[in-house]
């Protein structure tokens, strides 16, 4: 399965592969309680670290290593 992350020095979309994506969860306090964001994470071949922010769902789906 791959996962289609956006380049932003490229400026293209580009597709990496599910064993080179992670997984990271973003909590933040706010003033109505605590917010949860949920990302993938890879690095392209040029060196470029690339985020994708997703639903829980779907980063439930994927098993990969939490960062």
């Amino acid at each position: 399965m791959n996962i289609e992350f956006y380049n932003v020095k490229k400026r293209e979309k580009v597709s990496i592969s599910d064993t080179g994506v992670k997984k990271a969860k973003y909590e933040r306090k706010t003033s109505a309680g605590v917010q949860v964001r949920y990302a993938f994470r890879a690095q392209d071949d040029d060196g470029t670290n690339l985020t994708k922010f997703c639903s829980k769902a779907d980063w439930d789906k994927l098993t990969a290593e939490v960062v």
